[in-house]
């Protein structure tokens, strides 16, 4: 079996509460579930969230849109991700993170399929960047992952679940999907107030339309409107890593 776990919390430094922020009238982490259904090739879908009653209402959304739910640490993002896990058995997991509501389910089959098919222990379109940040993908399997569980002691790993794995190419098989055209420079993450202004742009004008929008009607969206991409054009990419 091969999983999607979306890691997603309502706390957040930058942007507090930005997965329950309304889109539209339903929360973001609703539309990031929603188009992560649409993936074809993970059999499940899991939300793994803390235990603090602040992610309450985020367990809520994982509930209501009708998919698993395991409540965990807040702080050892690490061990709540594998405990949402491991009772599917699974031969693989899919990494994904409840900041990026543009997530694309074709880009997720895409990784999910060259991780497995390459026999990777670990892959994704993130070591060399070449996705708009918000694109991230990462897939390991269950041994890699429950290695990490077992062996990472930093805080940095226990909070960021992967870096143990992909710091370490001497010892895991390591792949790194890229894009046809490096479109790395595109911001369509929600971290910062700017970010949030930039993806409801994009949903108000390709939802009502088309629900199951992707990746392409958002380039030419945005080739009709360059402006809109400067709106968070100042931030760097995965600044102090993402966490969820």
């Amino acid at each position: 079996m091969i999983i999607v776990v979306l890691q997603a919390r309502a706390s957040s430094s930058r942007l507090p509460g930005k997965v329950l922020k309304p889109i539209l009238g339903k929360p973001m982490l609703h539309h990031q579930i929603e188009r992560i259904q649409r993936a074809r090739v993970p059999q499940r879908l899991v939300l793994a969230t803390s235990r603090n009653p602040d992610d309450d209402a985020v367990a809520d959304i994982g509930r209501n849109a009708g998919i698993d739910v395991y409540r965990g640490s807040l702080e050892d993002v690490l061990d709540r991700f594998y405990h949402a896990a491991k009772p599917f058995t699974p031969s693989h997991v899919v990494r994904l993170t409840g900041d990026c509501p543009l997530a694309d389910p074709s880009i997720i089959d895409e990784v999910a399929r060259f991780g497995i098919d390459g026999n990777y222990d670990y892959a994704s379109n993130t070591i060399q960047p070449t996705f708009p940040d918000g694109l991230d993908v990462e897939v390991a399997t269950f041994q890699a992952l429950q290695t990490a569980w077992k062996e990472a002691t930093t805080k940095s790993d226990r909070e960021h679940v992967m870096p143990f794995l992909h710091r370490q190419s001497d010892r895991f098989k390591l792949g790194n999907y890229r894009n046809a055209e490096d479109l790395s420079a595109l911001r369509w993450t929600v971290d910062e107030a700017a970010d949030f202004t930039f993806v409801e742009s994009v949903y108000e004008a390709l939802y009502p339309e088309n629900p199951a929008f992707d990746s392409a009607a958002i380039l030419a969206y945005l080739g009709k409107n360059p402006a809109l991409s400067s709106l968070n054009s100042g931030f760097a990419r995965n600044e102090g890593f993402k966490s969820e």
